[in-house]
Formats: C-alpha cells, sequence, structure tokens
C-alpha cells in the first residue's frame, strides 16, 4: 500500500538540548494504539527538508510513529539539492555535540504520547546515517535498532566505545566514495568489537545517495540506483519488522 492510501498524523514538536531549540516532524497512522514501536529518523545535510518528511511519512505509514529528529536548530535548514556543508561539518568536527543533541531527539521521540520508549530504532541516509550510528554509538538503553542508509561509516574517536546493545544494518553502496572499503572493513572491526549484533548488506557498482531518485551526479559518485534503492527499502522493512515487532 502505497504512503498516499494511509492516513496519517502530521505534527511538529520542539525540544531542547541546553539553550539550543530544535524541532522535531511526527508522522504517524491515523488512529494508532499506545505502545507502538517508533522509529527516529536523522536527516541528511540539508537538515528537516521536505524529502525528510516524505521520508517520515513512509515510515510511519509502515504502522510506526516516525519522529524526524533535528541536530541543526529550529528553522536551519539547508538546500536538499545543493552544497549543506556548512552546516554539517561543525557537527562531523565535534562528535560529541552531536551525540548529545542525538540523545535529546531520542529523549523527545521516547516522551511523544503512544510510543514505547522499549521499541525504538534510529534510521538515517548520508550524514543522517552516521547519525543513526552516533546514536547506537552512545549505547543509549532503549534504542533496539539503528541503520544507517548509504551513511558516513567514521568513527567518533571521542573516548572509549562503550559496548553496543542496539542490533546495527548498514545498507552500503560499494562504489560509495564517500564510505571507502577501508571505511567498511574499519567499521565491521568496531561494531564487532564493541559486541554488538550487526550485518551488512553491500550493494554492488552502487554509488552515494543511492536511494534518492534525483541524484545524478556521476562526477561526484552520486547516482541513484533503482535496483539497490529497491532492496535496500526491503531490506530496511524486514529488519524494522524483526526488531520491533510491527508489520513491514
Amino acid at each position: 500500500m502505497d504512503v498516499e492510501e494511509i492516513a496519517l498524523e502530521r505534527t511538529l514538536v520542539d525540544y531542547t538540548d541546553g539553550a539550543t531549540t530544535f524541532e522535531g516532524y511526527v508522522a504517524r497512522p491515523a488512529g494508532l494504539g499506545s505502545s507502538a514501536p517508533c522509529v527516529l529518523l536523522a536527516h541528511e545535510w540539508s537538515g528537516l527538508s521536505e524529502p525528510i518528511k516524505r521520508s517520515a511519512g513512509r515510515l510511519a505509514a509502515l504502522g510506526y510513529v516516525c519522529f524526524a529528529a533535528d541536530v541543526y536548530g529550529k528553522g536551519v535548514r539547508g538546500d536538499p539539492m545543493g552544497d549543506n556543508s556548512h552546516l554539517m561539518n561543525p557537527m562531523l568536527a565535534d562528535r560529541a555535540l552531536l551525540q548529545r543533541r542525538l540523545l535529546a531527539g531520542l529523549d523527545a521521540a521516547t516522551a511523544l504520547p503512544g510510543v514505547d520508549p522499549r521499541r525504538i530504532a534510529a534510521v538515517g541516509y548520508c550524514f543522517g546515517g552516521l547519525c543513526a550510528l552516533d546514536l547506537a554509538r552512545a549505547a543509549p538503553p532503549n534504542l533496539v535498532a539503528a541503520i544507517s542508509i548509504h551513511g558516513v561509516l567514521q568513527p567518533p574517536r571521542i573516548g572509549p566505545q562503550r559496548p553496543i546493545s542496539a542490533s546495527v544494518l548498514l545498507l552500503h553502496g560499494w562504489e560509495d566514495p564517500v564510505a571507502p572499503p577501508a571505511d567498511v572493513l574499519a567499521i565491521a572491526r568496531e561494531l564487532t568489537d564493541a559486541g554488538a549484533d550487526w550485518q551488512l548488506h553491500a550493494y554492488g557498482h552502487a554509488r552515494h545517495a543511492f536511494t534518492f531518485a534525483g541524484a545524478n551526479f556521476p562526477e561526484r559518485g552520486i547516482v541513484h540506483d533503482p535496483r539497490a534503492d529497491r532492496r535496500s527499502w526491503a531490506a530496511m522493512k524486514a529488519f524494522l519488522a524483526e526488531q520491533l515487532g510491527a508489520k513491514g
């Protein structure tokens, strides 16, 4: 069933980390009961954009409360088709700050009415994939799973890694210049050393942003790949259903 065929409730939620206010976006099926599983969706480098809100609706249509978190701050938005390095790079340079903001988003998701606090997963694309992984690295006790889709894989290097209790799924394009094979091997070792339940799906010939329909920048290694897009969506649905117990 397409997301357009599902009646969704959509709301904005403010939350804070210290003195900074953030704006999250919530999508859920209309009439969804209490104790529902929740997917925290981490945005890519452009922030809480319209494409992220559409992705939230698509995930909500699977039967989840989807909370699209914000790590830039309320009203701070980039261009989904432009260069947003000026927004992302400060977060990459201060992964401890990023982790605190992600944990604030997790707290906000946990506090949403009707959310089962024991069934929360994090999902992210590109920079958001790094965010999902960094949330798992923080080892919050109520995070069940984390999924990185063509994500940045480099570790935060902000201290000893705690054991990772969340199950982790990496959906990776093998020709992704943002995450070369050395980074893939490194995160495999990292997750193994942290005792995580993890799996990797690597899609041959797929490059960065392979799920983004408008991606067509082969000179930068950024290209939509319909086959990898379709396969990764199926893998994510199955993994979420396994970990959260909702229909996928």
